[in-house]
């Protein structure tokens, strides 16, 4: 939040003399706010990358932010916030844990604890302290990363009132007066730079509240009305979307960035790199993951291409990040159920639009089986081996099972009994004509090649 949504704010301020103020709220018993008041809720956003293929670094202090206050610690001046007259939007990011439906909630907690339930708890005050006023609704803006997480969010809000039998004129009130906006936010946040002393030395101050993250930042918000003009985020040169549809952009996100992580890391760990930056240091990785992006990927969204090709080198440099080590393990966790989600709807499109299969995305199947390769279950993982060195494989209970007891199959056997997993996938991919012999071809080239070489060989289709 300090390092998105405030950034903004304050950026907007400076730029268009917008003049909001934010208070930063505490929702949970653990943590303190001692050092935001201690430096007057004044603190540094420090942003690292590449843009356009060049280094940029920029240094902000944030000085939106006025107050921090503690939803349990300090419950009356919290409650108080809802009758302040020009309060106007709500920004939450409680993780995707925090939108989720508590039915032990009750109007009477001093907070409920639920995320949702102080939202209707908070709401229900502004509305009869300014009795039913319509211009004092709210615009509230989450960012918490689930699908429509506005139109999730307003629904658990209104099963609380169900819940509290509060006053349909209030359910109504919601409605009209409110504005509940579903949003796609993208931006790497690292956090406190607590490896890096030399920071303190370049700002010439030390800053405990410091915000590391990279320079790419986008924020597309939905909205049932439009709350442009409310919040002036073209007029600072802001990366911000308002959209009556964000889908397209998540389509975007999720297919490129995401999908292009999912189909090299687990062939780029075990072609012998540790980390992103590591992978596109590599020229055959770089080739695989340029070519599954731009040939692969892109082709089967319906974004204006520029827009899609700008995206795609943007992710690119992200990539490329110098100041960010993402090691390729933490990103394996979990990779199968990726894969589905990530990889194979740009697949299945492909196919439905082209007559025939991506080599590259087909090939990121037989790497992921390849990763997967183990039969020893310890301590809730699976255990792989690259170079006679081992590694943890990190997956769902029956996704480790499954390769545990199938790894030693020939490669069309496996490849064949790994595709038809209704569960994994959703379906029968074995219904894809000519995938189950692909990645079967790719899986045994792995196998009897070893990964670098299996790769060059499916760069060079």
């Amino acid at each position: 939040m300090r390092g998105f949504a405030d950034y903004m704010l304050d950026v907007l301020n400076e730029k268009t003399g917008w003049g909001g103020a934010v208070t930063i709220l505490q929702p949970i018993e653990f943590g303190t706010l001692e050092p935001f008041k201690a430096q007057d809720c004044l603190y540094t956003v420090f942003l690292r990358g590449l843009e356009n293929g060049k280094e940029k670094i920029e240094k902000r202090i944030i000085t939106c932010c006025n107050n921090a206050v503690s939803c349990i610690k300090e419950y009356e001046q919290y409650r108080a916030l809802a009758e302040v007259d020009t309060l106007r939007f709500v920004i939450s990011n409680t993780t995707e844990a925090g939108i989720v439906y508590d039915s032990s909630c009750k109007l009477e907690d001093c907070p409920p604890s639920s995320y949702p339930a102080k939202l209707a708890k908070f709401l229900f005050k502004r509305y009869t302290y300014y009795k039913g006023d319509e211009s004092k609704g709210l615009i509230i803006l989450p960012v918490e990363l689930i699908d429509d997480n506005g139109i999730e969010l307003k629904r658990i809000v209104k099963l609380h009132c169900a819940d509290w039998k509060l006053e349909e004129s209030f359910v109504s009130w919601l409605d009209s007066a409110c504005v509940f906006a579903s949003t796609l936010v993208d931006r790497i946040v690292t956090g406190y730079p607590k490896d890096e002393s030399e920071v303190f030395a370049e700002f010439g101050y030390e800053d405990k509240l410091t915000v590391t993250g990279e320079p790419f930042a986008l924020w597309v918000i939905e909205a049932d009305r439009d709350i442009s003009g409310e919040l002036p985020f073209d007029k600072a040169g802001l990366p911000v979307i308002f959209t009556d549809n964000q889908k397209p952009y998540k389509q975007r996100k999720v297919r490129i960035l995401n999908g292009a992580h999912t189909s090299f890391v687990l062939a780029s760990f075990l072609a012998g790199n540790d980390y992103v930056g590591q992978s596109m240091d590599d020229e055959l990785i770089y080739k695989f993951m340029s070519g599954t992006v731009f040939d692969e990927i892109v082709p089967t969204l319906d974004l204006p291409p520029q827009e899609l090709k700008d995206f795609a080198n943007a992710v690119i440099d992200r990539f490329k990040n110098p100041f960010i080590k993402h090691a390729l393990l933490d990103i394996s966790l979990n990779s199968v159920s990726k894969w589905r989600a990530r990889c194979l709807p740009s697949l299945t499109e492909y196919v439905k639009r082209k007559g025939a299969l991506p080599s590259k995305l087909c090939f990121s199947i037989a790497a992921t089986i390849a990763f997967y390769n183990g039969t020893q279950l310890k301590d809730g993982v699976l255990i792989g081996s690259r170079n006679d060195i081992p590694y943890n494989i990190r997956d769902d209970k029956a996704v480790l099972e499954f390769f545990a007891a199938n790894s030693k199959l020939a490669a069309d056997e496996l490849v064949k009994l790994f595709l038809s997993n209704k569960d994994f996938f959703g379906a029968d991919l074995n219904e894809i004509d000519g995938l189950c012999d692909k990645v079967s071809k790719y899986l045994g080239s792995i196998r009897e090649n070893g990964m670098r070489e299996a790769i060059t060989a499916v760069v060079a289709e």
